[in-house]
């Protein structure tokens, strides 16, 4: 997989990598490299604050040509210029690139441990933890919430005079950017109010905010011994069973972002439990777990509350799916994706996640 997504940036370089920028500018082809040239800016607020996205075409500019939209979200390194060139990798293997606008947010922080270098008003959100990838304010500005920051782009690519011909918006993440996106699905406030169908695409988290106090009993699939081994399988798991958790071993288990409780601040406080589940259960989401991520690698998150929702992050991502489509009538999707582990790369440039990701327009 990684040799096929290598040959595809070499095939595409030459094209891409080559092309004058003015020539890029005129016919509107896309940009598709990692660096400045392709980033642009995004107002955030009324004060001023702004943050950082990379994209294949700008984002203020009219484009009759683009029929769909992918938001790539990073993960908890902060590397939205490797995931733009994850996206952009898949896009050309797809042959989407000419008619899709590409766009990974940076969730920059020059929070202690991190120290990115923000510009002038760039927006600086939560370090570690689950803050900026749950819906929490950013650090610079309490009145700004991670969510916010994707509430502005779909609004600006719903906007029908600059891209009259979209059809189709994709909001997909892996690792932290899967509980980024997963979370982000259940709570989005502009869903539903934009004109553009969005679907969404979770991979490989760490987490997930369960909708009520039940969990996976350790027995069957959900047995660790037999979670551990489940890469051995490539069709989903199903055999799960599910109960009340002994609170009393892990108190802060049902607390959010592992599930609904206290949520006291941020982008989630102001919407009722009821409603979450209910947008939780109703919006089109493709769940894509890869066969071999079963090992606590690649910032696995082992915390109590975590392990509480499972041993690995596929045997959580089966419960949690199957608990959303048995228990409470939901319709998600779930994708196993044959040999790869724990990588962006290997799941987003797999052959049956293209049409996921890059669904086919009218």
């Amino acid at each position: 997989m990684r040799r096929l997504f290598a040959l595809a940036l070499m095939l595409a370089a030459p094209m891409l990598a080559g092309w004058p920028m003015a020539a890029r500018a005129a016919d509107k082809g896309p940009c598709t490299q990692a660096a400045q040239v392709c980033t642009e800016w995004v107002s955030l607020g009324d004060g001023g604050a702004r943050a950082l996205i990379y994209r294949t075409y700008p984002l203020k500019t009219r484009n009759a040509g683009i029929r769909r939209a992918l938001i790539m979200v990073h993960g908890t390194g902060r590397n939205a210029d490797h995931y733009f060139s994850t996206a952009t990798g898949a896009a050309f293997l797809a042959g989407a690139l000419g008619d899709t606008l590409v766009i990974s947010p940076a969730f920059h922080s020059a929070d202690r441990n991190c120290a990115d270098k923000l510009a002038e008003h760039e927006v600086s959100w939560s370090c570690n933890g689950d803050s900026w990838r749950s819906g929490g304010n950013a650090t610079s500005d309490p009145q700004l919430s991670s969510f916010d920051f994707i509430d502005q782009v779909l609004k600006a690519l719903a906007d029908k005079h600059v891209f009259p011909n979209l059809k189709a918006i994709v909001v997909a993440g892996h690792s932290a950017g899967g509980q980024f996106v997963s979370r982000y699905e259940m709570a989005s406030r502009v869903h539903d109010s934009l004109g553009v169908p969005v679907t969404y695409v979770v991979a490989n988290p760490s987490s997930y905010a369960w909708p009520d106090a039940t969990r996976a009993l350790a027995e069957g699939d959900a047995a660790p011994e037999n979670a551990v081994l489940g890469w051995k399988e490539e069709k989903p798991h199903t055999a799960f069973s599910y109960g009340p958790f002994d609170a009393a071993a892990v108190p802060a288990y049902d607390r959010w972002p592992y599930g609904l409780e206290a949520r006291a601040g941020g982008y989630t406080a102001k919407t009722g439990d009821a409603q979450l589940k209910a947008q939780l259960v109703a919006r089109p989401t493709t769940y894509l777990l890869s066969q071999v991520d079963t090992l606590p690698l690649g910032g696995f998150d082992s915390s109590p509350q975590a392990m509480a929702q499972g041993a690995t992050r596929r045997a959580r991502g089966e419960a949690f799916v199957n608990y959303l489509n048995t228990r409470l009538g939901g319709h998600a999707q779930v994708l196993i994706i044959p040999e790869c582990g724990h990588n962006d790369r290997c799941v987003y440039t797999t052959e049956a996640v293209l049409p996921v990701i890059f669904p086919a327009t009218p």
